[in-house]
């Protein structure tokens, strides 16, 4: 299911018109939760919706190999950019979601935010894009609802529509432990400094 482009429109308006309250301008705290248990670089990396990714020069800087996926060209353009001034590489995709497919399974994928911008109707085809991402034994490392307030609990919010999301794939397996990660990262509290 392609995203409409009346989506892809609205999003990318946001981005040129500056409404975007959740860009920090530098990368999100919970990047540092996933650091902590992320294999060793140069495993490769995926960061689906990625904006004007922070993370993922972040993440190029420590030797990842990152992949970022976004449909607002303008974020896309902005990310480039910010990675040539810092002479950093990685592979950036312009492309709806829901139309990119990658080349080969990842190590990681971090998926910031992503989730909470897909209409609720998409969510089972992205929690299978998501399974299809990630090699066997992968890591999938989610931070799906940020906030830029010290004390508040970042994580999921509203859960069990999230939660029966990636249960719809209810297979053995991978499946399961995508399933079991999501749930143990649901009940994490992170707090920002």
């Amino acid at each position: 299911m392609l995203s409409d482009s009346n989506q892809q429109d609205r999003w990318e308006k946001r981005y040129l018109d500056g409404k975007t309250g959740w860009d920090r301008g530098g990368p999100s705290p919970a990047l540092e939760f996933g650091l902590a248990r992320m294999p060793c670089p140069p495993a490769r990396v995926l960061i689906p919706a990625c904006g004007r990714g922070y993370e993922i020069a972040e993440l190029a800087s420590r030797g990842y190999r990152v992949t970022g996926v976004d449909f607002a060209q303008s974020a896309v353009t902005d990310l480039q950019e910010i990675l040539q001034a810092q002479q950093l590489k990685a592979d950036i995709v312009a492309s709806d979601l829901f139309a990119w497919e990658a080349e080969k399974p990842f190590d990681v994928i971090y998926e910031q935010t992503a989730l909470c911008a897909l209409e609720p109707q998409q969510w089972p085809e992205y929690a299978e894009r998501l399974y299809r991402w990630l090699h066997p034994g992968g890591l999938l490392i989610g931070a799906f609802m940020q906030t830029h307030r010290a004390g508040v609990r970042l994580g999921i919010a509203p859960w069990k529509p999230l939660k029966s999301c990636f249960q719809w794939i209810n297979g053995t397996g991978p499946n399961k432990r995508i399933a079991r990660l999501l749930t143990r990262v649901a009940s994490k509290s992170w707090r920002l400094p």
